[in-house]
């Protein structure tokens, strides 16, 4: 007999201690306004400090504080708590570390991450946050936009799950193309994530 689709879906956010969570809070809000059947059941975060872990707490999104100075603790640490909570995908937002090839082999479920560009040439070590954004900026590029896709172990552009683009020709500096992007990534990437879980049911 087939198993049947779990009545909400649970999904991790992952940020650095850096993170705003611009995207984790775009995510949480376009679950609630679409009434989808996805809730953020834990975000994750590196350090207390982060800005975002307020966010969480005027919004009532779980968090929970785990270093990533021994990412075996760390890894093993997501593990437990993506069996415990049901957790049926992970979503990176802002999070700086690589996750390690045993990790993404033992999850088994769905590792998203967006990219800030449309092409891999602005991905990969030292690429990402307003780096990219820059190097888009300096090339010269007329288009920019965001890419979801599965996560490597190694760079950060795995299988493509989407992409959308945004016309940047009237952008005159890299802080612009940033905003520009940012608006895309906040509609595309909650979006993205229900559809990964949704052609899972």
């Amino acid at each position: 007999m087939a198993g049947t689709a779990p009545e909400v879906f649970r999904i991790i956010t992952l940020s650095s201690g850096l993170s705003r969570g611009s995207n984790l809070l775009a995510m949480h809000q376009w679950f609630l306004s679409h009434q989808v059947p996805v809730e953020i059941g834990k975000a994750v975060f590196t350090r207390s400090d982060a800005p975002a872990v307020d966010m969480c707490r005027s919004e009532n999104i779980p968090f929970e504080i785990i270093s990533t100075r021994d990412m075996n603790a760390f890894e093993s640490r997501l593990l437990i708590l993506i069996r415990d909570h049901d957790i049926a995908l992970v979503a990176l937002c802002g999070f700086l570390k690589l996750l390690s090839a045993s990790f993404l082999n033992h999850v088994r479920v769905p590792v998203l991450n967006i990219h800030p560009a449309l092409l891999p040439a602005y991905g990969g070590k030292s690429m990402y946050g307003m780096a990219v954004h820059e190097a888009v900026f300096k090339a010269g590029e007329k288009l920019s936009g965001a890419t979801v896709h599965m996560v490597d172990a190694q760079y950060d552009h795995g299988t493509v799950v989407a992409q959308q683009m945004v016309d940047i020709t009237a952008c005159t500096s890299a802080a612009e193309v940033a905003a520009c992007v940012l608006k895309v990534e906040h509609q595309l990437y909650p979006r993205s994530v229900w559809e990964v879980l949704n052609a899972r049911r």
